[in-house]
């Protein structure tokens, strides 16, 4: 494997928050939670902030409050504020696979296809006592993404919930083999055919057996499609809008992310790569077993 090309040291030590702000990536892999700190394209820091068998991880923005964490687990879902030392607590315990946000709130979706909303309380600190509510059942659930669920019966969407006692539930919206999801902007599936987007209906915008997309609500997204990596810049979503970008390394992209002004990929061998605008750097992180990787604002 080839060495990290950034132009600065790395040190565990230290953390690099330069005048672009500080982002750290939470990375779920079967061993545990890997924090990675980055300034801009710089990364700094690294280090296991949880041991728990990792099979996703999201970030819950809040106002007025710490940001949330959340990662699921065989155990349930744990959750931790945002911060320099993260420690986290379970707020559920039936075994999940995926978790997402929407609507102030986790979304979770469990090994038995139930999905739940999990609400937590304001303050410093994570709620021992959190709201959960169960808002119904999909068939093989396997990613969570905004209002969207992925599952093996196709993809579906949180309605509801849009005033103080209304209630949510899920709805199908279509699709087959859905494996991921971006619900910012506009909607995306991967699925063992291609990339859809959602429009008129679902339309075609890659072919090909898709494993993970992302997206960051404006125009931009990533996918993984026979194993590349596809980056969209913006305007339509037809498969002349996407290009083929070349990692700095020989590895398969599985995780993908965005952060203020950044790009993130995590490869199957724990490689971390980061664009900032100006290509693509990179990190041996040193994990494998990848499931998800999810980006909090610190500074």
């Amino acid at each position: 494997m080839a060495p990290a090309e950034d132009d600065i040291s790395i040190d565990e030590k230290r953390v690099y928050a330069g005048s672009a702000g500080r982002t750290d990536a939470y990375v779920a892999t079967e061993s545990g939670v890997v924090r990675v700190s980055m300034s801009a394209d710089k990364v700094g820091a690294f280090d296991m902030v949880d041991t728990s068998s990792a099979r996703d991880a999201a970030v819950l923005a809040r106002d007025g409050d710490p940001d949330l964490v959340g990662i699921a687990t065989a155990e349930g879902l744990r959750v931790a504020p945002v911060g320099d030392d993260p420690e986290f607590d379970s707020v559920t315990e039936s075994p999940l696979v995926a978790v997402g946000v929407h609507d102030d709130a986790f979304l979770v979706a469990g090994e038995d296809g139930e999905i739940a909303r999990v609400e937590i309380g304001t303050g410093s600190g994570v709620d021992s006592d959190p709201a959960a509510a169960s808002i119904g059942t999909v068939s093989e659930p396997r990613a969570i993404d905004g209002p969207l669920v992925a599952a093996a019966g196709g993809v579906h969407r949180v309605v509801g919930g849009d005033g103080p006692d209304a209630s949510h539930a899920l709805a199908a919206v279509g699709l087959d083999d859905a494996r991921d999801v971006a619900g910012s902007g506009t909607p995306l599936a991967a699925t063992g055919a291609g990339v859809y987007r959602l429009g008129n209906g679902w339309m075609t915008a890659l072919e090909g057996s898709a494993t993970t997309v992302a997206a960051d609500g404006d125009g931009h997204a990533m996918a993984v499609v026979d194993g590349d990596l596809f980056v969209h810049g913006s305007g339509e979503w037809d498969a002349e809008t996407w290009t083929v970008a070349e990692l700095p390394v020989d590895e398969e992209p599985v995780a993908l992310g965005y952060g203020p002004g950044v790009s993130v990929v995590v490869t199957d061998a724990g490689t971390l790569c980061v664009d900032a605008g100006d290509g693509w750097r990179h990190q041996v992180v040193g994990v494998r077993e990848v499931a998800g990787v999810a980006l909090a604002v610190v500074e």
